[in-house]
């Protein structure tokens, strides 16, 4: 080869990885337009939302029977309710709590799992809660089949079968919504139902009826409570920083 072309072919070589350092060859990138902007992350308050729920009509609890499945009645020394607790004096008990309205900004899901447990054929615990994004645990603890059957009207559904014990799936929910039912198809007695919300401010109210919402951010609020049977009750407050709001309820009026 000739001291001519093997110039020339160094020259061309020089000018293309020139070329290629200055980003030629390929057309600029065209700028895109930005996302909107997410709320920012809402800072906890140190408000307290207290108070208690009672019914007036009784006791809607009904006995169950679980004859059906041997195994699931010879988990139980007594007979076992339905879970729609009313305790003495008229107090209730699984009685879903939240705030409605009124919350401004963002809360992102805690990295903790919540559990759902089957325990003697029952689902425990029976009203329960969790953020969207949060992973929810589902245990099966019988030694028994057990079938998750989650019936959400804004979320996808699922359905899946735990045939051993200490079997354990995991799920998130994506979008608000109260309530989620869950169900087994392998024993109609067993149901539970979880609030699922964008936001960490609701409670369950205990067996005594009592419930207590922690770091409630001051501000203005509409609140619901949300029973299986009784349907919702809904109620304004108010709440001042460092400031404990009493917010009782009434059903079955």
């Amino acid at each position: 080869m000739s001291k001519k072309v093997s110039m020339t072919l160094f020259t061309l070589l020089a000018v293309a990885l020139l070329v290629g350092a200055c980003g030629g060859g390929e057309p600029a990138s065209q700028p895109t337009a930005s996302a909107p902007a997410a709320a920012p992350p809402a800072s906890a308050g140190s408000a307290t939302i207290t108070g208690t729920v009672v019914y007036a009509n009784g006791d809607p609890d009904q006995p169950i029977r679980m004859d059906a499945d041997p195994v699931c009645a010879g988990l139980h020394d007594e007979s076992v309710h339905t879970e729609q607790v009313v305790g003495d004096e008229g107090v209730l008990g699984n009685v879903f709590v939240y705030v409605k309205s009124g919350l401004t900004g963002s809360y992102p899901p805690p990295s903790e799992s919540k559990l759902l447990d089957q325990v003697g054929c029952q689902y425990f615990p029976h009203v329960s809660g969790i953020q969207v994004g949060q992973t929810l645990v589902i245990r099966n603890s019988d030694p028994t089949l057990h079938n998750v059957h989650a019936l959400p009207q804004k979320n996808q559904e699922f359905n899946q079968g735990q045939p051993f014990q200490g079997m354990e799936l995991e799920r998130a929910f994506d979008q608000p919504e109260v309530m989620v039912r869950f169900k087994c198809d392998v024993h109609p007695w067993m149901g539970s139902y979880t609030g699922v919300l964008d936001h960490p401010f609701y409670a369950v109210s205990a067996a005594d009826g009592s419930f207590s919402i922690a770091n409630v951010p001051a501000g203005a609020y509409t609140l619901e409570a949300w029973h299986e049977t009784l349907g919702t009750r809904t109620l304004d407050v108010t709440v001042d920083e460092g400031a404990t709001v009493e917010a009782d309820w009434q059903f079955g009026e």
